[in-house]
């Protein structure tokens, strides 16, 4: 499904230049969920935009079911971290979610389309509100509604819950694992959370710091669907979770080579 082939991403030009991401390789599969963890800084939210076409790589290409990404394409959505800034307050919730409608051509029926996402995160009856008459755990509920609508077939998302309390990121974690199945979309997911990287993904991707390459690609053998509690009291988990922080803590504490392993 995506594609990402010696991609690098520096600012500045010459002895001037900041050097963001390093070289970076691997693929997604088609429906399939990864996370992207790594240091603070590692260059995180850079890749997601080189990888959605917001931003221009340096070097090297994503590559979207055979099409080269240099502009966004109508089979991708973001879902970004600030929802209060992506959402647009004279709109109504129907409308925010529609609103990207407008250039996809094979949506045929906008509204049912709308109505759709919006049950599937739980608004229907929220459709005639305003954003700021929502909390913030509904506001990304929006966010992700609008979204869905837009039928994607692969779906990015930046720290989409870093703004949420513990209860309400639970919450919208499980929502995703849900309507992920129910639209058969593909995940990428930027998180600096690590639990809630390997509760979520099929595979985690670990960046060093910058300029960022891969440390490890692990493969989280959990069983689906997962529960907040049973899947997390797995010794499995509790070992992959401890594995990635450990890893990570490396990272930020001593030059750690930036080598591809592959974990199960």
């Amino acid at each position: 499904m995506l594609e990402v082939s010696q991609l690098s991403k520096s600012y500045g030009s010459g002895d001037e230049a900041t050097h963001a991401i390093g070289r970076l390789d691997f693929t997604v599969g088609e429906s399939e969920f990864v996370s992207v963890v790594g240091p603070s800084g590692c260059g995180k939210t850079t890749l997601l935009k080189c990888m959605s076409g917001l931003m221009a790589p340096t070097a090297g290409q994503t590559v979207l079911r055979g099409q080269v990404v240099d502009s966004p394409p109508p089979d991708m959505a973001i879902v970004f971290q600030d929802y209060s800034r992506s959402l647009f307050p004279w709109l109504t919730v129907r409308k925010n979610v529609a609103l990207p409608l407008r250039r996809k051509a094979d949506v045929e029926d906008k509204g049912r389309a709308v109505e759709e996402s919006l049950a599937a995160v739980g608004l229907s009856g929220f459709a005639d509100h305003y954003p700021w008459q929502l909390s913030g755990g509904m506001q990304q509920r929006v966010a992700i509604a609008r979204a869905l609508a837009y039928r994607p077939k692969v779906l990015l998302m930046d720290e989409p819950f870093a703004s949420v309390d513990a209860q309400t990121r639970a919450e919208l974690e499980d929502l995703v694992l849900r309507v992920r199945v129910e639209f058969g979309v593909t995940v990428l997911l930027v998180t600096h959370d690590i639990d809630e990287a390997v509760y979520m993904a099929d595979r985690v991707v670990v960046l060093t710091r910058p300029p960022s390459m891969i440390r490890e690609i692990l493969t989280v053998e959990l069983p689906r669907p997962r529960n907040q509690i049973t899947t997390k009291e797995l010794p499995n988990f509790a070992h992959l979770r401890g594995h990635v922080y450990q890893s990570i803590m490396e990272l930020q504490t001593a030059d750690a080579p930036a080598t591809l392993v592959s974990t199960t």
